[in-house]
């Protein structure tokens, strides 16, 4: 038996049973994104960036996502740059003005903490604009700890649905030799987001809408061309 693996099966029951509704929610927005054909604005910062990044232009994956991939939030300039960028208020109103957010896109923000600036701000401002926000983040560690944003507020505050990733606090799933290690959150947060998006397609496809899915590069006789310049200009690093 491998102890990571198991523990992660309970993992997923836990996720299912604690965001059955809010999936439901989230699934039923996605569904009208395609409807409606708008955009997805997902941002998650340290690496939390990966869950986005999962659903950005991949094979069996959404066109319509845009994953805002600045150098702010990835760790490639730096980790510990990138950490303390995280704290700094003001970037988040910088990073949405150099997306092309239109009316009635969906914004997702990412943070297993939801204590930091930046994920806080950008939901500010997207709530502010008149965006739904989906919140993805640890109930059980962001209630543990304060906010480091002046309003005092934390993620799970600003979302108008809440996905809980049910990570405890520290991001571990296991203990060795007294050491808490085995992070769930990159897996917990990429299956909500699948679960939701796979949901979402299916209420969009009983609506009668053709599904923009990309294609994998690797399989001949496939092209995305036709979506990459649907997309053009309205996903900023496609």
């Amino acid at each position: 038996m491998f102890e990571y693996m198991e523990k992660m099966k309970g993992q997923m029951d836990r996720l299912e049973q604690v965001n059955s509704e809010n999936l439901q929610a989230t699934s039923k927005l996605i569904g009208d994104t395609l409807i409606n054909d708008k955009i997805i604005h997902i941002l998650g910062t340290g690496h939390s960036h990966m869950i986005g990044l999962e659903l950005f232009i991949r094979a069996g994956g959404l066109a319509n996502v845009n994953a805002i991939l600045d150098s702010t939030v990835l760790t490639a300039d730096g980790a510990i740059r990138s950490s303390k960028l995280e704290r700094v208020s003001g970037i988040a109103d910088i990073l949405w003005e150099e997306q092309n957010i239109a009316k009635d896109d969906l914004v997702m923000v990412i943070s297993n903490s939801g204590r930091n600036a930046l994920p806080i701000e950008f939901a500010m401002r997207a709530k502010k604009e008149g965006h739904t926000v989906i919140a993805l983040t640890s109930l059980e560690q962001s209630k543990q700890y304060p906010s480091r944003h002046s309003s005092g507020k934390k993620l799970y505050e600003i979302g108008d649905i809440v996905l809980d990733n049910c990570v405890p606090s520290g991001d571990g799933l296991l203990e060795i030799e007294g050491i808490q290690t085995g992070a769930p959150s990159t897996v917990s947060g990429i299956t909500l987001l699948h679960t939701a998006v796979t949901e979402g397609m299916k209420i969009a496809a009983k609506h009668g809408v053709k599904l923009p899915v990309y294609t994998s590069q690797n399989i001949d006789g496939y092209s995305n061309s036709e979506l990459y310049e649907k997309y053009s200009g309205r996903i900023k690093h496609m």
